[in-house]
């Protein structure tokens, strides 16, 4: 089942001479992918449409990962953004709501097979080399939902902070998974059982993954600039109704993105 895309939900935050931020919606692509050659809508052209110029994208999102997306206004900031996504120099931050009730914090240091962007660009003769992936996650609530699935009559679900220390492609939601703890709504390294019960609850299905910070060096003045967006309001709207809210341990909101140790 194909994510719900609310396109009200591509939302400006920041604009500033060198750069913008908006809130791409679960369920829209950045750019033109062969991976869904049939999908029209982008987050690149809807950007050039609404700020009538030319804009360059300096990372990526996954279709179905809603939240943070930069996109520079003009080459020579394209490039030094894209430099310090290339060289981790930028912290992110993501909440997830996943399965059962993990640890209060911990550090996945898992190696992750290689997978090409292209299906066109795989050997399938050789095996996709091991590449290094950290990701460092912190439990923010948790939550028991009374309805049955198999033998259990109540289910565990936890709100995470996930701060990714490599960029390897899906690590996050591959990370979970090898925790036994995937990611709600994820169709290829989630709980299919646990994805049918929250469609079948919620009225609708989506990954319930959402970039919700980044912290960089401004490409103009080299200055700090932190960055952050609001859930969208269907992934809010099932949090509240798990009783759930993006907060720290203690109760207060969260601030934005700080860097701490592993």
């Amino acid at each position: 089942m194909q994510t719900d895309c609310r396109l009200d939900d591509f939302v400006l935050l920041h604009r500033d001479p060198c750069l913008v931020a908006w809130h791409k919606p679960a369920g829209l692509l950045v750019h033109r992918s062969p991976i869904d050659a049939r999908e029209t809508r982008f987050a690149l052209q809807m950007a050039r449409d609404a700020l009538g110029q030319r804009v360059y994208p300096v990372h990526r999102l996954d279709k179905a990962t809603s939240g943070l997306l930069i996109f520079a206004l003009d080459p020579d900031s394209a490039s030094r953004l894209a430099g310090q996504f290339a060289r981790r120099e930028v912290h992110k931050r993501y909440l997830a709501l996943v399965r059962g009730w993990p640890p209060a914090q911990g550090r996945i240091d898992r190696p992750l097979k290689h997978q090409p962007d292209r299906r066109a660009d795989a050997d399938r003769s050789k095996e996709p080399p091991m590449k290094p992936a950290v990701t460092r996650f912190r439990c923010l609530g948790q939550a028991l939902l009374d309805r049955p699935l198999g033998a259990f009559a109540q289910q565990r679900y936890a709100l995470l902070e996930l701060m990714p220390e490599s960029g390897r492609k899906h690590q996050i939601r591959r990370h979970l998974n090898h925790l036994s703890h995937p990611v709600i709504g994820d169709v290829n390294h989630g709980d299919r059982h646990h994805n049918h019960l929250f469609r079948d609850w919620r009225g609708y299905h989506r990954l319930y993954l959402a970039a919700s910070a980044l912290s960089l060096r401004h490409p103009d003045n080299g200055q700090d600039l932190h960055l952050s967006a609001p859930l969208q309001g269907d992934f809010r709207a099932t949090l509240d109704a798990l009783g759930l809210a993006p907060v720290t341990a203690d109760g207060r909101p969260l601030e934005p993105f700080a860097e701490t140790g592993p």
